[in-house]
């Protein structure tokens, strides 16, 4: 059996650290899940769900515990403006793999504002500057991804579907087939996107009051609901 590289293979509740089961987001019925079962990884997760069913608290939470800013950025990232994160990531315990990078990064497209601000006043002193701030939100989106996500490490998007259009979303799925295709990467998504879901080799997870299900991607209500409208939008837009 060859040995998994990719840096996290199972998320736990840290028994030294546990959060109180009344308390938020511990009654978001998929963070409970993770915390009384655990979740095994695999090289991608995506993450689908409504709104507020707990899927991005949970890729937030995974960031933060792997050391990443919480408004997105690397583990060596020391960006925040106001902060807004749960208390799940301070309670989750990180299985990591023998030997496996700790490199990593976290996009989120609600807070890229500030983290192009952050970057402008943190310049690398590897490669050259990159003007974010004078691109369109989804070229800097993609721009950002396709230089930051190189070589082996954790990528962590939360919706990132926001910024993008449709050839954007596909650019961005190009850039992490490529990644995963290394053996050394690992990808953990929450989407709103059929077309991110679609993500190749990816483990889906659909979120709700269920908990956590895994499912594969024409089983998704998220597809459903889609090829529902395409088919027939009047069938929806008369309800409204």
């Amino acid at each position: 059996m060859p040995l998994r590289s990719y840096p996290i293979r199972r998320l736990a509740e840290d028994p030294s650290n546990v959060l109180d089961r009344v308390r938020w987001p511990a009654v978001l019925p998929p963070v409970a899940q993770v915390l009384d079962q655990g979740l095994d990884l695999g090289p991608a997760t995506i993450l689908v769900g409504e709104n507020g069913s707990g899927k991005s608290t949970l890729v937030e939470g995974i960031a933060l515990a792997y050391g990443l800013s919480p408004e997105g950025g690397s583990t060596g990232a020391r960006h925040t403006t106001r902060p807004t994160e749960s208390v799940l990531g301070d309670h989750l315990q990180l299985v990591r793999n023998p030997g496996a990078t700790r490199r990593g990064y976290f996009l989120r497209a609600e807070t890229m504002h500030g983290l192009y601000t952050y970057l402008e006043k943190n310049p690398s002193t590897f490669t050259p500057d990159i003007p974010f701030h004078d691109m369109s939100h989804g070229e800097s989106f993609l721009q950002l991804a396709a230089d930051r996500f190189r070589g082996a490490g954790l990528w962590v998007l939360d919706e990132p579907e926001s910024a993008l259009s449709f050839s954007g979303c596909l650019s961005l799925l190009s850039v992490l087939k490529d990644l995963l295709a290394g053996g050394q990467s690992q990808v953990i998504m929450s989407t709103h996107s059929p077309l991110l879901a679609a993500l190749p080799g990816a483990t889906i997870l659909e979120a709700g009051p269920w908990g956590l299900r895994s499912r594969s991607w024409a089983e998704l209500e998220l597809v459903a609901n889609w090829q529902g409208f395409m088919d027939s939008p009047e069938r929806y837009l008369r309800h409204l």
